[in-house]
This record gives C-alpha cells, sequence and structure tokens, in this order.
C-alpha cells in the first residue's frame, strides 16, 4: 500500500502471504477439489482401497472415506474444512463420509463455472442454500417407513457391502441388528453400549455377539478358578493394596519382634479386604488398578477369580452388562453393589487368556467379538462393523429409509430442476448447478464399477420419469442398468443422505464466501527439534 507521498504503508508483517478475490476463491475450491478426489474412487461396493503409511511406519488399508481422511496430514486451510465434513457424517451418522465429501467437492466444481460466468458467490450461496432446503423435503416425501428387523438388516448389508469382510455381510448384519435391539431404549440407541472387541485368529464368519462383555485379560492368579457359574461381580476403581502415604515416610524399627509385628499387621489388613469381599458373596473381582501378591493369594484361596488394571471403559461396560457398581474403595464393597453374570469364563483365544462375562440377564452393553486373519484384516471388519452398527442405530432412531444406488440423488436432481424453473431469477442457476451436482455420486458409482458413466445417468433420468416407483430406481452395478433398488435390498438411512447434502452445501458456502487468504509465515522449528541437524534432530543425510 502507499500514503500521499507514495512511501509504502507496511500493513501486513514481512513474510505474510495474501491472495484476493478470483485467485482465492480458485485456490480454495482447488484444495477442496484435491480432497474429493483423493477419496472419490473409495465410493461404493466397487471402490478402491488406499493404502496408507504414517511415519512410524504403521499400514492401515481401507475404503473408508472419514479414515482415510483423518490419517493424511491435510495442510491447505480449505481442505481441512472439508475433512470437517467427512468427520461430522461420521459422528452422526457412521455411513455416508465419502459421499458427503464428494458431493462438497461437486458442489465447489459447478460454483466454478457460474463464478467464471460472473454470478457473484453470494447469488450461488443463495441459490444453494434454497437448493438444499428443497432438496430435504424431496427426500421426506421419497422416503420409505422402517418398520421390520428385515429392512434394518437390508440397511446394514448395504452398509457394509464393499467393505473388506469377504462373504459375511449376510451374518454380519445379522449380529449388528441383534446388537442395536439388545442396547435400543425408547427408540434411542446408544451405540457406546456396543463395544467391538478384536482378536487375531480364525476367520472373520467366526464373529459372534456376546451378551455381555470380553475382556482382553487374564486372572492375576493362576490358582485362581477359570469358570464361575452364577457369578455375583464387584467393580474396583481403586488398587487393593496397602495404602501409600500421601507423603514420604520412614519407619525405624530397632526391635526386631516389632518387625514381625509390622509385617502382620500389614498382612492382616491385606487379609481385611479379601475377607470383606468374600463377606458380601463376590466371587469375581475386576480393578481397574494393582492387586496386591498377598491378595491375590488369599482371593486363590477363598475361589475367587479377580482381574487387575483394567480400563475404565471396560468397567462401565461389565457395570451397564451385570448392573454392578464401581467402588472406589477397597473396603467399602456391599453386597449391594454387586452386579450378576449366569457365567463368568476365561477362555483361550491364540495364545492370550481373555475374561468372558456371559448369560447377563437384561445387558445394557453388549460385545460383538471379531475374529480375522490378520490384524489388518481385523481393523477393516471393525469399521464396517462400528459403521453399520450406526446405521442401523439412526434407522432404528428415525424409522425412515431411502433407496440406494444413487436412486436418491437422482430423483433429487429431476425434482430440482423443476423447483428451479419455478424460482426464477439468478438464483435459478444455482439450483440447476446444485441439481447437477447430485449426479455425482451415481457418476462415480458407475465409474468405480467400470460401467458407462454417461449411459448410466441417462438411464437412471429414464427409469425415474418413466416409472411409477421411479424415485427407487438405482444403478445395478454390474450391468450399467436402472434397477429397483428396495428389490435389490440397496437401502439406506434418510439421516445419512440429510446429513450429508446438509454439510456438504454448507462448507460449499464457506469456502465460496472467502474472497482473501491472508497467511502468516510459518515460524521455523527451533534449534535441535525433530527434522533439524543437532541435538535430538535427525543425523545428517536423513532428510
Amino acid at each position: 500500500m502507499y500514503g500521499n507521498s507514495n512511501q509504502p504503508i507496511i500493513v501486513l508483517k514481512e513474510g505474510t502471504e495474501r491472495t484476493k478475490d478470483r485467485e482465492a476463491q480458485f485456490n480454495n475450491i482447488a484444495a477442496a477439489k484435491a480432497v474429493a478426489d483423493a477419496v472419490r474412487s473409495t465410493l461404493g461396493p466397487k471402490g478402491m482401497d488406499k493404502m496408507l503409511v504414517n511415519t512410524i511406519g504403521d499400514v492401515i488399508i481401507t475404503n473408508d472415506g472419514v479414515t482415510i481422511l483423518k490419517e493424511i496430514d491435510v495442510q491447505h486451510p480449505a481442505a481441512k474444512m472439508v475433512v470437517e465434513v467427512a468427520k461430522t457424517q461420521d459422528t452422526e451418522c457412521g455411513d455416508g463420509t465419502t459421499t458427503s465429501v464428494v458431493l462438497a467437492g461437486e458442489l465447489l466444481k459447478q460454483s466454478e463455472e457460474l463464478i467464471n460466468s460472473n454470478v457473484h458467490p453470494t447469488v450461488i450461496t443463495s441459490g444453494f442454500n434454497m437448493a438444499a432446503v428443497k432438496a430435504n423435503e424431496i427426500l421426506r416425501e421419497i422416503a420409505t417407513d422402517a418398520d421390520s428387523d428385515e429392512m434394518l438388516k437390508k440397511v446394514a448389508i448395504t452398509s457394509l457391502t464393499g467393505k473388506s469382510v469377504g462373504e459375511e455381510e449376510d451374518a454380519l448384519a445379522d449380529i449388528t441388528v441383534k446388537a442395536c435391539k439388545a442396547v435400543a431404549e425408547d427408540d434411542k440407541v446408544d451405540t457406546k453400549n456396543i463395544r467391538v472387541q478384536k482378536k487375531v485368529g480364525g476367520v472373520i464368519g467366526d464373529t459372534e455377539i456376546i451378551k455381555g462383555v470380553v475382556i482382553d485379560k487374564e486372572a492375576v492368579h493362576s490358582r485362581m478358578p477359570k469358570k464361575v457359574v452364577d457369578a455375583k461381580i464387584a467393580l474396583f476403581e481403586c488398587s487393593l493394596e496397602v495404602k501409600k502415604t500421601e507423603f514420604d515416610a520412614q519407619i525405624q524399627i530397632s526391635d526386631p519382634s516389632k518387625m514381625s509385628m509390622f509385617l502382620d499387621e500389614e498382612e492382616k489388613s491385606l487379609k481385611a479386604i479379601v475377607d470383606n469381599i468374600k463377606a458380601t458373596g463376590a466371587n469375581v473381582v475386576f480393578s481397574s488398578k494393582g492387586v496386591d501378591e498377598l491378595v491375590q493369594h488369599y482371593m486363590a484361596k477363598a475361589g475367587i477369580l479377580g482381574y487387575r488394571r483394567c480400563k475404565q471403559s471396560d468397567l462401565e461396560a461389565i457395570s451397564k452388562a451385570t448392573g454392578a457398581k464401581i467402588v472406589g474403595g477397597s473396603m467399602e464393597l456391599t453386597a449391594d453393589d454387586l452386579g450378576h453374570a449366569g457365567l463368568v469364563e476365561e477362555k483361550l483365544v491364540g495364545e492370550d487368556g481373555m475374561a468372558f462375562i456371559t448369560e447377563c440377564k437384561n445387558p445394557k452393553a453388549i460385545t460383538i467379538f471379531v475374529r480375522g486373519g490378520t490384524e489388518h484384516v481385523l481393523e477393516e471388519v471393525e469399521r464396517a462393523l462400528n459403521d453399520a452398527v450406526r446405521t442401523v442405530g439412526v434407522t432404528i432412531e428415525d424409522g425412515k429409509v431411502v433407496a440406494g444406488a444413487g436412486a436418491a440423488e437422482i430423483e433429487i436432481g429431476q425434482k430440482l430442476r423443476e423447483y428451479a424453473a419455478s424460482v426464477g431469477g439468478r438464483e435459478q442457476l444455482a439450483i440447476e448447478r446444485f441439481a447437477k451436482a447430485m449426479e455425482i455420486v451415481p457418476r462415480a458409482l458407475a465409474e468405480n464399477a467400470g460401467v458407462d458413466s454417461i449411459d448410466s445417468i441417462i438411464k437412471l433420468k429414464n427409469a425415474h420419469d418413466k416409472h411409477k416407483d421411479g424415485k427407487n430406481y438405482g444403478l445395478d452395478l454390474e450391468t450399467g442398468e436402472a434397477v429397483d433398488m428396495f428389490e435389490r435390498n440397496v437401502i439406506e438411512p434418510l439421516r445419512v443422505k440429510t446429513q450429508a447434502i446438509n454439510s456438504a452445501n454448507e462448507v460449499a458456502n464457506m469456502i465460496l464466501k472467502i474472497d482473501d487468504v491472508i497467511a502468516a509465515r510459518r515460524s521455523a522449528p527451533p534449534q535441535g527439534a525433530p527434522g533439524m541437524d543437532g541435538m535430538g534432530g535427525m543425523p545428517p543425510g536423513m532428510m
């Protein structure tokens, strides 16, 4: 900037980068499109997987959109905003993460052409908002009631299809529906109460639902029983040891007999802990902290099965499954605090022992125990099950579903074009572009399946116009033909679609409204930090 005397007036700090107007808009749009393109090839049952290797060499193989975007270290601020769309979609619905990102990228691509035609970004955002509201209305009109377990199972199969679960979609879908129904209360499903516990070994088909909890722990003492029928369970949030003092203390003993008395007193206090546990009737103990060796010995002698250093989440799950109360003091346990399970058993799974707490009367927490050949397979099955559990959960809560495979998107596109003609003004152009952007989902599905995307879109549009139930016609990825997706059992929850459209619209509008990007220069890392030569850094030649 220059003043009256042509002297430069420095407003921004030296090294600050600034891009303005169209350059800023197009840079942001390009970054967002790059993120969308990165995950576009993973969309649908025929989508490809990505292999991600992090800085310490850990490998993740997945086609789950949100997992890919979380693992990629995105730098551009506009690209980060698109990644947030996937995270929100995952939190709200569990599925549809790739759809929401691809849709956001396509909305921005369509808006780029409008900006080039001198349509102001404010007009575009106004049109997009009108289109999003109308799209939600259309979705509610075409939605069908999900009123049976069979429908829930179809939703689960649709979510699992294309994930690396082999031919086990049907069995895993059954498990998912049973799990969601077991923890559902008043048409609300708290999916945190469905734990996914995994262990390498066996095959995916060995995955089972446990009406209770599985803990990856072994008993603290080898002489403890391996199986307890009619288990009365005590949960401790404290260590079962002699209490340590808050401050350092020294005890000086001059008489050897006093030493013996001191040790006897310590032993008495430890035995009192076990006596109290025994007196309440408890025969299984879980502690989140340590268990003294002497306490272990007395518990084994009394036939009590004990586990130590359990996670807080494990204790909470056992509490929900068995009705046990978590106790904060080793001497505070009473009979009222105990939970009940028909069976607590330690089983050898592979080389490790695991505690199975089963036959719980009315468990509010249950476990899906996943098996698989390798760690990578297990992780992908876990991600697939988490997605399926969330989608079935939101279907139970909302009770509404729509046809998948691009059926809903094509119907929205068709109806939005009719709506655009009734709006008039420049917003009409934006609504038409929004309608065109909706086609990206069936187009990407077709591309990933290796069928002609242009022919497929034309067939879908014709089917939606001609057939009585045209709204349910989606893309058959084997043939490229338009078929009724309710007959093919490709069904998705209504919330997955509404959330994807709303969040994609919001992020597109936010990026379009940015016309000035001012980026401060990054400060250099301190001397000796990782990545620098010198103390603590990488050796020369390792960069």
